[in-house]
């Protein structure tokens, strides 16, 4: 089958299962709303925030690399330091939960709002922390290993499965606020067993990868050179919204916040289909650069963004139709995210245009390069922030994430140009001869 048309037909799966988790997901948000208030809802909100930005950190960046990784050990058959990765970023894991629970109560504090809304919920938050840790790995090492369904169905299907089973559950309290500690209880509980399950189908399918005659040495210092740059690249990347939330909650009304946090949700929705292209054709993209094809290498990446870009715009012109319809679930409040939501997809238009940058660097050896643009996204969010907020609320927010989303996106693209000498944008491929087509260098 050709690459393109897997490459569609995988994303598609993987997005439609990620789809019916999400409308699992935003009836239980809606119902959050109606039922227990919107106050409550961005409460929710800044706690699950605060939960994937702790969890991120966690395994140290080793979730941010163990596709690459896992899909290298894979293709070389090298199980030994396969298992040695799993070891360093589950132990990792391990001993961020300690540290958490002994010593994050009196960090929190320090944090303003987030910190506040976490204590409140300190033990169920802390589970959270920690299976939301553990189902990020996994879900990389079974995507490296070409388990792609296995490593995405967790978070698409089964972690919104367990959201609506406990705020079903929830919905026996007497009280709201009761109602309200039985979800956070009960979502944490569901992740947990996510987890682990997951973790158990990882380790079946690792089984399965050969060990080698002559082990190499354990290649930590090359673990930690790319996951350490990571850490950055996945927190500004993969939770650019969930910093932007914990951002706004000093600068607007748990109401605003709970629009804007809607909105993100269904942005993070749409992005996951566009990034589960990348997903799916990194192992490929992985062999080519190993078997020095260029030219292989090349028509994987120019397809991809092909993909990711078409349905980027197709997704866009979706949710300006459906967003307004879809938000007044919430109640009538939460019409006013209908515009913000559009400008923020435009961002999504933005990202598959310029192409996955990031991932390029790391397969040539200089994920470092990254930061740069990484940091001056994350400052003109802020800077944005401070100077549109105040006075456009909203559509203030929605247009300076866009804005830091394009400088980003643009620096990256100029940062692999430079130094990979490798243009990943849609125009590459545009102007660029199918790789089959081209003829081959004279030997």
């Amino acid at each position: 089958m050709h690459i393109g048309r897997r490459l569609a037909s995988q994303s598609a799966v993987i997005f439609a299962a990620r789809l019916f988790g999400a409308g699992l997901t935003f009836l239980a948000q809606a119902a959050i709303a109606r039922m227990l208030g919107s106050v409550v809802l961005g409460e929710y909100l800044l706690i699950m925030a605060t939960v994937n930005l702790v969890a991120v950190v966690m395994p140290l960046g080793f979730e941010t690399v163990g596709t690459y990784f896992a899909a290298e050990y894979r293709a070389k058959g090298e199980g030994r330091l396969l298992r040695g990765f799993m070891v360093r970023a589950y132990g990792h894991i391990a001993a961020a939960t300690i540290v958490l629970f002994l010593l994050g109560f009196r960090i929190a504090g320090y944090f303003g709002e987030p910190g506040k809304v976490f204590t409140m919920h300190w033990l169920p938050a802390c589970l959270l922390a920690f299976a939301t840790a553990m189902i990020f790995v996994n879900a990389s090492l079974l995507i490296g290993l070409r388990r792609p369904y296995a490593g995405y169905f967790a978070d698409s299907l089964f972690r919104p499965v367990a959201i609506i089973a406990a705020f079903l559950i929830g919905l026996s309290a007497s009280t709201p606020e009761q109602g309200f500690n039985i979800l956070i209880w009960g979502v944490a509980i569901g992740f947990v067993a996510i987890a682990f399950g997951q973790l158990f189908v990882l380790l079946r399918t690792v089984g399965d990868v050969p060990t080698e005659v002559v082990p190499r040495p354990s290649e930590w210092r090359r673990w930690w050179r790319f996951a350490m740059p990571w850490v950055l690249i996945s927190l500004a990347s993969d939770f650019f919204f969930d910093i932007d939330l914990l951002v706004l909650s000093n600068q607007l009304g748990r109401e605003e916040l709970a629009i804007f946090g809607v909105c993100t949700r269904v942005f993070s929705l749409v992005a996951f289909g566009v990034a589960a292209v990348y997903s799916v054709t990194l192992p490929d993209m992985f062999e080519s650069e190993a078997k020095s094809d260029r030219n292989g290498f090349y028509l994987k990446v120019g397809d991809a963004n092909l993909v990711a870009s078409a349905l980027a715009v197709l997704l866009f012109f979706i949710v300006a139709i459906g967003a307004p319809i879809a938000l007044l679930l919430f109640g009538p409040a939460f019409a006013a995210g209908a515009a913000p939501l559009a400008v923020l997809c435009l961002a999504l238009v933005v990202r598959s245009v310029f192409g996955p940058s990031s991932l390029v660097l790391s397969i040539h050896d200089r994920p470092n390069a990254a930061l740069p643009a990484i940091l001056l996204g994350v400052a003109s969010l802020i800077i944005g922030n401070m100077v549109l907020v105040p006075r456009f609320g909203l559509m203030g927010a929605a247009v300076s994430a866009l804005l830091a989303i394009t400088l980003w996106s643009v620096a990256q693209w100029v940062t692999v140009l430079r130094i990979a000498k490798v243009d990943v944008s849609i125009r590459a491929r545009l102007l660029r001869p199918r790789a089959d087509a081209m003829p081959k260098p004279a030997e």
